[in-house]
């Protein structure tokens, strides 16, 4: 009785495909072009622009820190500059902590 179930259960076809052909590539297409626009494009356009603002600073220049800081630039080096936060008070600071580029007169005005 058992040899009668088994060869029927072999024969048995499997479900049909039925999709829409090419519709996984326009998916996996479609993924890639949000990750890139939404994503990947908008991230490396502010790390240029932040790469221009840290190669374009000298001495002088009013800047306001990730932290919140606001000083002037008084010493630029190689990876850090020095800036003055208040009379006599200098604070050195990795270039990439700078969140921002003031324009001059800023901290007079504050």
């Amino acid at each position: 009785m058992i040899d009668f179930f088994i060869p029927s259960a072999m024969a048995a076809e499997g479900p049909s495909p039925g999709g829409v052909p090419g519709l996984d590539l326009f998916i996996i297409v479609a993924f890639i072009a949000v990750f890139y626009f939404i994503i990947w494009r908008p991230q490396s356009k502010r790390a240029k622009e932040h790469k221009e603002l840290v190669s374009g600073l000298g001495k002088g220049d009013e800047i306001v820190t990730n932290g919140g800081l606001i000083g002037k630039i008084v010493k630029v080096e190689e990876q850090y500059l020095v800036f003055e936060v208040a009379n006599n008070v200098q604070l050195k600071l990795q270039k990439g902590a700078v969140s921002a580029a003031l324009p001059k007169g800023t901290i007079k005005s504050i």
